[in-house]
Parts: structure tokens; C-alpha cells; sequence
């Protein structure tokens, strides 16, 4: 039996927390549990893949490693529902081209999309998905 895969995402980030909704929406079979960047957990499990605590990314943890930015983003369609897996063939785009247009967006995500005081609370029926 696979284990499920732990996405780390930005708590107050308006752009993130809608990732989450999305993924949410077409994790059929719940693969993912969701802790945010912010969270205990969040720091912990920064520090056990030994990375920074200032992160401008969302994190994919599968199978004992991390990944981040857009190949974190790609691995994480690749489990989704309908046609989403698709966007896998991305991971042939080099990651340095990837990684910049990633980059740009999360540089400007709060003034494009905004950012909360605090993060979000899952609703009752989503909170068993979150650590």
C-alpha cells in the first residue's frame, strides 16, 4: 500500500490555500494530507528534508524525499483526477525554465492574489486531511 504524500503549503497565501481546494477537489482516492509551511509540523518536516525555513515554495513530500516549486507542482497532478496527470510531460521542460516562471509567480502571489492574517482552518469534513 503507497503511503500518502504530504503537501507544505504558504497557510496565509490566498494563491496556495486555492492549490489546496483544487487538489482537494480532484484527489479522488485522498492521496494527499496537507500541513501548512507555518504549522509545527510544517517546521518539522522542513528540517528533517533539510530545507530552509524561509521557503517561497510549495513542498511535495513522497516517498522519503522532498520536492519543491514546479516539480513539487507536477508531481502533485500527476495524482490527480481527469486529465491532470498529463501535465507530467512538463518535467521534460528544463528545470531552470520551470523554476523561473514558478519563481516569478510566487515572488508576486501575494499582490496578485492576496494574503490572510492567519491560515486557514479546514472545514470539519476536510480536517481529517490535514496534519
Amino acid at each position: 500500500m503507497e503511503q500518502h504524500s504530504i503537501i507544505l503549503f504558504d497557510g496565509v497565501c490566498n494563491l496556495c490555500n486555492g492549490f489546496v481546494q483544487f487538489i482537494v477537489k480532484r484527489d479522488i482516492k485522498a492521496h494527499f494530507k496537507f500541513a501548512s509551511l507555518q504549522s509545527d509540523i510544517g517546521q518539522d518536516l522542513l528540517t528533517k528534508y533539510q530545507l530552509s525555513k524561509d521557503l517561497d515554495t510549495v513542498v511535495l513530500i513522497r516517498n522519503n524525499k522532498a520536492y519543491t516549486k514546479s516539480g513539487a507542482g507536477l508531481r502533485v497532478l500527476s495524482k490527480l483526477g481527469a486529465l491532470w496527470p498529463l501535465m507530467i510531460i512538463l518535467l521534460v521542460v528544463p528545470y531552470f525554465i520551470r523554476n523561473f516562471v514558478y519563481d516569478w509567480v510566487a515572488r508576486n502571489r501575494y499582490k496578485w492574489y492576496g494574503k490572510k492574517d492567519q491560515c486557514m482552518m479546514p472545514s470539519p469534513e476536510l480536517k481529517k486531511r490535514f496534519l
